[in-house]
């Protein structure tokens, strides 16, 4: 059964995306099956990927709306074990076409309308990475109720958890309302510049803060990784001997080792 993640980070230039296609993309190159959902309007996911946007059919919004089932919004990228539901510029405005649909039928529940979905898939993946829009809305909250864990990624920079409060608490409020097993699956620090002492003094503001659940992988700022995506490639395809594909597979084996599989 997969294990559902969610990257949720309210806070936008936080390297959510980045890092949300390169751990899905090195999890399937370590061979395991992995699907990429891409929660953000914005659809930086689906392209970073390589996934035309406008080519496609059907994406994450006929799902939430029940246009369009699994089998029609679910792709094959050109990477080793990697599928992806693409995002598109209609998932902008899901929140008050989903808030129409609970009033129109009271059994319709808006916060849990991904997981009913994503349920149908759980036995096929190994893995699923939701990557969140840079919001806690309710796009965010039916990503928090559909996963097992989240992974919170935190910039290597001053005013580092500013806001992360406000996330612990919206996280805690979905394991009361909708999600009781909802746990934190871990921290990740990335765009590290280690030439400065700011970025290593907010490593170990953030370790003493998460204690153990900091990965010991640190994602470094580099421009290889941020060029990227552009070339609708993880950075394993782009660059293979980058540090950043380097890191990524790190991670990727600290995902699978903390899941004991």
């Amino acid at each position: 059964m997969a294990k559902v993640i969610a990257f949720v980070n309210q806070k936008g230039g936080v390297g959510k995306t980045t890092s949300s296609i390169n751990l899905a993309a090195s999890l399937g190159l370590l061979g395991k099956k992995t699907l990429l959902v891409d929660l953000d309007p914005q659809g930086n996911s689906t392209t970073g990927v390589g996934i035309n946007k406008g080519e496609n059919k059907a994406s994450i919004y006929e799902l939430f709306v029940n246009r369009a089932s699994l089998k029609d919004v679910v792709i094959k990228t050109n990477f080793k074990n990697l599928y992806v539901i693409p995002a598109s510029i209609n998932l902008a405005g899901v929140d008050m076409e989903l808030m129409e649909m609970s009033k129109q039928d009271p059994s319709f529940v808006a916060q849990t309308q991904l997981k009913k979905q994503i349920s149908q898939v759980v036995d096929v993946f190994d893995y699923i990475i939701l990557d969140c829009p840079p919001s806690l809305g309710l796009i965010t909250t039916n990503a928090l109720a559909a996963s097992n864990s989240v992974i919170i990624p935190v910039q290597c920079e001053f005013f580092a958890l500013e806001g992360i409060m406000q996330l612990l608490n919206s996280i805690m409020i979905a394991q009361k309302k909708l999600n009781p097993t909802l746990d934190i699956e871990g921290v990740l620090l990335t765009m590290l510049d280690n030439r400065t002492n700011l970025g290593l003094e907010v490593v170990e503001e953030i370790k003493s803060y998460f204690k153990d659940k900091v990965y010991d992988t640190i994602i470094p700022r580099l421009v290889r990784l941020s060029e990227a995506p552009s070339h609708g490639k993880p950075i394993h395809a782009y660059d293979p001997k980058s540090r950043g594909t380097e890191a990524y597979i790190n991670l990727a084996k600290e995902v699978i080792e903390r899941n004991g599989n």
